[in-house]
């Protein structure tokens, strides 16, 4: 049977993080990053993005005090950077990925203005143009004669 939706669990790029193992607990059960977190009052997505946007020691150190914050489990307490340092590993490097395409951008490469500038530069250029044609354009009367509108003022021109 399949779950309705809201029961569902998310998809996320955090979920390698989130269930891996940090360790065992005191009754051998393998304890998951989601539950250690969880057990924490510690919201596990959020941490996880939050741990993402981090450099690697800062998020290795911040999980470590996170992890040793737990009731005693199955590892040492001097266990707990190393298992810090493993699971950081399974974070997707947001923070990371974002200089590195600011620092190739400023590297010589122009950078592309975005596309809803060049919209807007295209829509302006249209309504210029359609205002000029639409008021500087002779009109042709029935009687063959054009009348010109210029600034407002009807002139009228002979064939």
């Amino acid at each position: 049977m399949t779950l309705p939706s809201p029961f569902a669990l998310p998809h996320s790029q955090f979920n390698e993080f989130l269930f891996a193992s940090s360790g065992k607990e005191g009754n051998g059960m393998p304890l998951s990053v989601v539950s250690a977190l969880a057990r924490l009052e510690v919201d596990p997505w959020q941490e996880a993005a939050r741990l993402a946007d981090l450099p690697k020691e800062l998020a290795a150190a911040a999980l470590d005090g996170l992890i040793r914050r737990l009731p005693a489990g199955g590892w040492d307490q001097a266990e707990t950077r190393k298992i810090a340092d493993r699971l950081i590993e399974l974070l997707p490097r947001r923070a990371a990925a974002a200089r590195s395409g600011e620092a190739q951008s400023g590297s010589g490469e122009k950078a592309k203005p975005p596309a809803v500038i060049l919209l807007l530069v295209v829509a302006l250029g249209a309504v210029l143009l359609f205002s000029v044609l639409a008021n500087g354009a002779p009109r042709w009367d029935g009687s063959g004669a054009s009348t010109v509108l210029t600034n407002g003022v009807r002139s009228s021109a002979q064939p």
